[in-house]
């Protein structure tokens, strides 16, 4: 899990960049294991497995937090992607 301090700097990066609170907020429920109301820190953050996957992925290790750069490159990207496949399902090409 990020730590506390990851999570503040990727929240101050948000909230300069309106255009990606929706994606944010619909990754971040896509993401979050299934009753992550009921149990501690009680927001909706990805599993520790899922994290250690993508920082593994990404980084070669688990133990170290995402960048916030990433982070945003993947919400951007998540945002354009989610765009291009909204245009492709009205059969119109880009």
């Amino acid at each position: 899990m990020m730590n506390v301090s990851t999570l503040a700097k990727l929240i101050a990066a948000l909230l300069v960049r309106p255009w990606l609170w929706s994606t944010a907020i619909r990754q971040a429920v896509r993401l979050a294991p299934k009753g992550w109301w009921k149990q501690p820190p009680f927001l909706p953050l990805p599993t520790p497995a899922y994290v250690e996957f993508r920082t593994t992925t990404q980084y070669g290790g688990a133990k170290r937090d995402p960048e916030i750069h990433d982070i945003i490159d993947y919400l951007e990207w998540s945002r354009d992607w989610q765009s291009t496949t909204r245009l492709s399902r009205r059969g119109r090409r880009g």
